[in-house]
């Protein structure tokens, strides 16, 4: 990846998880999304509308985990890599989940995935 367009600690609230207990609740998740896309013609001209609105893409994101109900943190982020690669202009995207109490004795568990236009995101 070259230029890259980067959302970093992204809280989402969602019900998330295999065990009924998790199904029971929302959890927070967080997640890291890393852009490919070429900012030099928005830095050039200063200009809003030739870049990614990470606004937007953060917001989506959001409502895309909350309304989603996913089993697993690796279904979400395919959703979450697939619905940027179709509805914003990057060519690539690195999308990591993570799940503060997915175990006891560590900080997080979660998945990293990366993914190109192109080549059949799930």
């Amino acid at each position: 990846m070259g230029d890259k367009i980067v959302v970093h600690d992204l809280a989402v609230d969602c019900v998330i998880g295999i065990h009924p207990w998790e199904r029971q609740h929302v959890q927070r998740l967080f997640l890291d999304v890393e852009m490919a896309f070429d900012v030099r013609p928005a830095a050039s001209d200063d200009d809003f509308t030739q870049t990614v609105d990470y606004d937007a893409c953060s917001q989506g994101i959001q409502r895309l985990a909350a309304e989603g109900a996913f089993q697993l943190i690796e279904t979400l982020a395919e959703r979450v890599a697939g619905w940027l690669l179709e509805s914003t202009p990057i060519t690539a995207v690195t999308v990591r989940v993570r799940k503060p109490q997915a175990l006891l004795a560590a900080a997080w568990a979660g998945v990293e995935i990366h993914r190109r236009r192109g080549e059949g995101v799930g």
